[in-house]
């Protein structure tokens, strides 16, 4: 099983992958993990690294999901998916699951720190339906619609919140 989730912040995808991967014994890529230099914030590591590191994860384990909102990513990691899951519950649903995120100490040094940017997160959160951006509403939908294998798409299990 081979699973990319891909969604808005605050649609449930963390949280839906690491149900998943303890259900399946499923090794688990937060793509966040992955796209920004590791102790700083909003800092993105370069394209050709962090798709080096998503094609050795990809191709290193024979299970596995993989989740974030790069669109990019995600339709670079599609030819090795068995299924492609897009998590949609609406603005308001991510709006309100951001602002009572706990502290994510793999992203931020602080809760204090990853607090003091929930203000631009949820501004770009509230602008996922008109950004044209590759973790936009448009491009996810763009890359679930044309994708011809397995997928689903559908709102987040009762208390996600990632």
């Amino acid at each position: 099983m081979r699973v990319l989730i891909m969604g808005n912040s605050g649609s449930g995808k963390s949280s839906r992958a690491r149900q998943m991967a303890a259900q399946y014994q499923l090794m688990h890529l937060d793509l966040d993990t992955i796209f920004w230099v590791p102790g700083e914030v909003a800092v993105a590591r370069p394209s050709y690294e962090v798709l080096a590191d998503l094609f050795a994860f990809v191709r290193s384990h024979p299970d596995w999901v993989v989740e974030g909102c790069y669109g990019d990513l995600i339709e670079q990691a599609l030819p090795f998916c068995t299924q492609l899951v897009f998590i949609n519950p609406g603005q308001d649903a991510c709006l309100a699951n951001n602002a009572q995120r706990p502290w994510e100490p793999h992203k931020y040094a602080s809760k204090e720190e990853q607090d003091s940017m929930l203000p631009y997160l949820l501004k770009w959160v509230s602008e996922y339906d008109v950004r044209d951006d590759t973790c936009s509403y448009a491009f996810h939908r763009r890359v679930y619609d044309a994708f011809p294998g397995a997928k689903r798409e559908d709102a987040p299990l009762s208390g996600d919140a990632a």
